[in-house]
């Protein structure tokens, strides 16, 4: 994914979103490849006031950018895994940034309750997912624990539409 916001920079003010842009939203949600022609026809717009709109939205920081949904087990990376986190108060920003370069790192999130930090990781096997949790998280002297909880299934709900 691409980030659209720049560090530093504020956050602008949230515009509203009318319900042509939450069709525009929702149309590259489910085909970040849907052509501007596509997305105007589908929302019944000129291709010019698509892109106008499209473009606004990711200046507006509404569209943080685009990527490709990953079948992980067919990329090689057949094991996967929310880990949770304890950490010490007032480390986030720390840990957020190790946690970015760890390789199969595709979630991270600071959330409330019994532990800090939630993580998804997607790893070739458990091997290498044991390897990622003892000898890299729990090596961080930020983290207090760790518990694993294997994804024996996952449904990528996006690629519902």
């Amino acid at each position: 994914m691409v980030d659209g916001n720049t560090a530093g920079r504020p956050e602008p003010q949230p515009r509203p979103l009318d319900a042509i842009d939450r069709d525009i939203l929702q149309i590259l949600h489910t085909d970040g490849r849907a052509s501007i022609r596509s997305v105007a026809e589908r929302v019944h717009v000129s291709r010019a006031n698509a892109y106008a709109r499209i473009n606004r939205l990711i200046e507006d920081g509404v569209i943080r950018g685009f990527g490709a949904r990953i079948n992980h087990e067919r990329a090689g990376q057949g094991a996967s895994a929310y880990i949770t986190l304890k950490i010490v108060q007032n480390t986030w920003r720390t840990v957020r940034e190790q946690l970015r370069t760890l390789p199969g790192a595709s979630h991270i999130a600071l959330v409330s309750g019994d532990f800090d930090v939630l993580l998804l990781v997607h790893t070739p096997d458990n091997r290498a997912l044991r390897e990622l949790v003892l000898t890299r998280l729990q090596a961080m002297p930020e983290v207090l624990s760790t518990r694993t909880l294997l994804v024996f299934e996952e449904d990528d709900l996006e690629a519902e539409g």
